[in-house]
């Protein structure tokens, strides 16, 4: 297991609607390069993933709300998609605060599929060069990114991706970006 992220906490914002391996695969990638990750939501208990959002596919346990959270508990911040997740987030002000937050503290944020929607409502999409899933390119450039078709896309803070056809390169890239990350406070003495 690589320690690139040893000391590194990760919130992710997730809500039900979530596609799990948009969720899952991140995950998995950030905890096996040693960082801690929160499922982060705008309710507790537990939200309802999906598979291709039509599909049940199980459950996930929250770790917090965000009404209760700070950007200062976290180092970094992963928003995946599903259609219906970032639309119940962006339909909470704490979610959106959360996010806008987040991207103006210069931490790393990343967001995949439909998950840069909650960049949109928390306006910090403007002047961006972002991607997405196809359907919400139109949302990014009204909201003033530019759209690009790739596979990944790194902005300042703001790291982006289509679909998860592009996990593998997406996970790389934000391994990277969270590691490239100033260190936290107290580095490796997190509980």
């Amino acid at each position: 297991m690589s320690t690139t992220l040893e000391g590194r906490r990760v919130a992710i914002l997730a809500a039900d609607g979530v596609e799990r391996v948009e969720l899952e695969e991140p995950q998995r990638a950030l905890r096996d390069a040693g960082a801690t990750t929160d499922i982060i939501s705008i309710k507790g208990g537990e939200i309802a993933a999906r598979n291709q959002d039509l599909e049940d596919a199980g459950t996930f346990p929250v770790d917090r709300q965000v009404s209760e959270t700070s950007v200062d508990d976290y180092d970094a911040l992963l928003l995946p998609g599903g259609t219906v997740n970032p639309d119940k987030l962006r339909m909470e002000s704490a979610a959106v605060a959360f996010v806008r937050d987040f991207v103006e503290s210069g931490k790393p944020v990343a967001s995949i599929c439909h998950g840069p929607w909650s960049l949109v409502e928390a306006d910090v999409a403007r002047g961006r060069t972002l991607t997405s899933w196809p359907s919400i390119r139109t949302d990014l450039r009204n909201a003033g990114a530019e759209v690009v078709d790739e596979e990944v896309v790194t902005d300042g803070n703001i790291t982006t991706s289509r679909s998860p056809d592009d996990l593998p390169p997406f996970c790389e890239r934000i391994v990277q970006e969270f590691a490239g990350a100033p260190q936290p406070a107290g580095a490796g003495g997190r509980s």
